[in-house]
């Protein structure tokens, strides 16, 4: 009783505190509308409307509840499950318990901590408490449902908290029909708590990191029913007019661990998982690696069918049909909609635009099948392993001739200064040109294919491939000792007091 009151204290602090240090323009708009919802409930029809719509919202919540319950299903039976079914509330909500049937293999731990209070052992130890004290940033995002809010911890590590808007269109719309603003927050929460269930369920490396949560008290005591915090690793918005204007190897990345992901999903501890809201803004970045964000639009149901025409999957501007199964099932629906989905959405955009030209026959190979859902998951990934192999070990430039080096001499343990810079597009320095490479033969042939260049380092530094970076320019005035370079001079242009 006292975790689930301090709980529930502990997200009206967290809301308030957000809504207050923000500033944001909408608190008036919210104060507007809560009074809007107080006058309709005083104003509200006789008790028996009220009961009625009392049941309507009801069945709603166990609608919601129903959702969540394949989720919760396990693979594997626990010797020691201590199961519940008398779990009602006052108002005669069935728990989930009691929706269920007794032969049903349930995660009821998961589902009780996730209703009343928090799931701190199996994580990073966030909670409520650690909610104590944090400061609001920014507001990431909202939407009809959620609301997601970038803050720092009190020991100042940022995350993100996603929480029910209380401005958003869902709760207002549930409000005005029902007339009961803590249960329709409780209504609203579930999706809430069905992400929570996913990221326990798929946790992926591009799957981003759940750190924890705070529930209120899912009974309403303490006036709080249905409060709820996802507190989630901090990562950028995925910013594809930025993406585009990258290296090649940046987008590559992008689109590697979308197929790694895809990969995952269409094996994963649910079965094959469809993103039904399949949008470059459901993904962040986390140091570069891409993340999938927002979850309550996955689907693990399999579209039932009795013969081909069942099996459509249509898309703006292309339809394609699958099997059905002998199991009464569409074949491959959902991992072959995430492929076309990834294609329509980043392949197009990312993949082809400067692919290295020995890469560019496998490339294609690519857009081709998934364009066209000639390949699965299985064999679109490997050709993405295959591409990521060949790039990192520079085996793509098999053509080069292992002479072209000898054209240049290379200063050791130096690096250069008064540098003649030019600029190359795309590269990783705004100021100059920059660029991975898998060797010091690859450098020179880009630096034979530029006219302004005369010399190029070695800088030590590499990318998330492994690959070198290598600096490239028309000139330099001197050398300097760095440890970790190596300075290529073209030997036309070397200086002749320089060591070799």
């Amino acid at each position: 009783m006292a975790n689930s009151l301090r709980a529930a204290a502990l997200l009206a602090f967290v809301v308030l505190s957000i809504l207050v240090s923000l500033l944001i323009s909408s608190v008036q708009q919210f104060g507007a509308r809560t009074s809007h919802f107080s006058n309709a409930t005083v104003a509200a029809a006789d008790d028996e409307e009220l009961s009625l719509l009392r049941g309507a919202l009801i069945h709603q919540i166990n609608e919601r509840r129903k959702e969540i319950i394949p989720l919760l299903l396990l693979h594997e039976k626990k010797s020691n499950k201590n199961i519940n079914n008398n779990n009602e509330d006052e108002d005669n909500a069935p728990s989930v318990g009691t929706l269920l049937s007794p032969q049903l293999d349930v995660d009821y731990n998961l589902w009780d901590e996730i209703t009343h209070g928090s799931r701190e052992a199996h994580l990073d130890g966030m909670g409520c408490d650690s909610l104590v004290d944090m400061q609001a940033v920014e507001i990431l995002g909202s939407g009809y449902t959620k609301l997601v809010v970038k803050v720092n911890l009190a020991g100042g590590q940022p995350v993100a908290l996603k929480l029910v808007n209380e401005q958003g269109i869902d709760m207002g719309k549930c409000v005005e029909d029902f007339k009961d603003a803590p249960g329709c927050r409780e209504l609203v929460s579930y999706k809430l708590q069905k992400e929570i269930v996913l990221l326990q369920r798929l946790r992926h490396p591009n799957v981003i990191k759940l750190k924890g949560h705070c529930a209120g008290n899912a009974r309403g005591q303490g006036g709080e029913r249905g409060r709820v915090a996802v507190i989630l690793e901090q990562g950028n918005p995925l910013q594809m007019i930025q993406l585009l204007q990258s290296p090649w190897e940046d987008r590559f990345r992008v689109c590697l661990d979308l197929a790694r992901l895809l990969h995952f999903l269409s094996q994963s501890p649910l079965g094959s998982v469809a993103l039904l809201d399949f949008q470059p803004r459901q993904f962040v970045t986390v140091a570069g690696e891409l993340k999938l964000t927002d979850l309550d639009d996955a689907s693990a149901e399999e579209t039932a069918c009795r013969g081909v025409a069942d099996c459509t999957l249509q898309f703006p501007h292309r339809n394609f049909t699958l099997p059905c199964s002998a199991r009464g099932v569409c074949e491959g629906l959902n991992e072959k909609r995430n492929i076309y989905n990834a294609y329509r959405y980043f392949f197009t955009y990312l993949l082809p635009h400067q692919a290295p030209p020995g890469l560019t026959h496998l490339v294609d190979h690519i857009m081709n099948s998934t364009g066209e859902l000639k390949a699965d998951i299985n064999q679109t990934l490997e050709a993405f392993e295959h591409i990521l192999l060949l790039y990192k070990s520079g085996l793509h430039l098999d053509n080069l001739p292992p002479s072209i080096i000898r054209d240049y001499n290379v200063i050791r343990g130096m690096g250069t200064s008064g540098n003649a810079e030019y600029r190359c597009w795309p590269s990783y320095s705004q100021q100059g040109c920059v660029l991975s490479v898998s060797s010091a033969r690859e450098a020179a042939y880009i630096c034979n294919s530029h006219s302004q260049c005369n010399s190029f380092t070695l800088t030590g530094h590499t990318t998330w491939t492994g690959r070198l970076l290598a600096s490239f320019r028309s000139s330099f005035s001197h050398l300097v000792p760095d440890g970790t370079s190596e300075v290529y001079v073209k030997k036309t242009n070397a200086p002749e007091a320089s060591p070799v």
